[in-house]
């Protein structure tokens, strides 16, 4: 009477949705890695900025135009797809950080100091965010079932 729930059309279907899960997965890696490159290069180009060529800054501030919404697909993402909570906060958290790149570059408060000083501070907090989500997916992604128990 119901054709679909044989064992095997079961079996088909979950494996099927496995491998559909996997590819999301592969997918977010990608982005991940792509977003840690983006900021592997923000901070090459600060340094030509600083110690090259003032006319880096340009570039410096362009390119995180460009690359900021691949925070925020990759936190909505995260919790899209079954991912470990873990992962969910790094990438929860990164689009949070760039938030605040942004205003302690553009906000002057009137207090003793300036929420630029920060600024630097976010910008490793953000790339060691990142690149601890890309480390966490790949062992998630790559690891061996020998590798779990080590």
């Amino acid at each position: 009477m119901y054709p679909n729930l044989e064992p095997k059309s079961i079996e088909k279907s979950l494996l099927f949705d496995e491998k559909r899960l996997h590819l999301k997965i592969i997918s977010f890696f990608v982005l991940a890695v792509l977003l840690q490159l983006c900021l592997t290069a923000q901070i090459l180009t600060v340094g030509l900025a600083y110690f090259h060529n003032s006319t880096w800054w340009v570039t410096h501030i362009l390119f995180v135009r460009g690359y900021s919404i691949l925070s925020l697909i990759l936190c909505v993402w995260a919790f899209v797809i079954p991912l470990p909570k873990r992962i969910r906060i790094f990438a929860g958290s990164l689009p949070i950080l760039l938030r605040a790149q942004y205003l302690t570059v553009h906000i002057n408060l009137q207090i003793p100091f300036p929420l630029a000083i920060f600024h630097p501070l976010i910008g490793f907090t953000l790339f060691f965010t990142a690149i601890t989500l890309v480390h966490r997916v790949s062992r998630m992604l790559f690891s061996h079932s020998d590798d779990k128990n080590t």
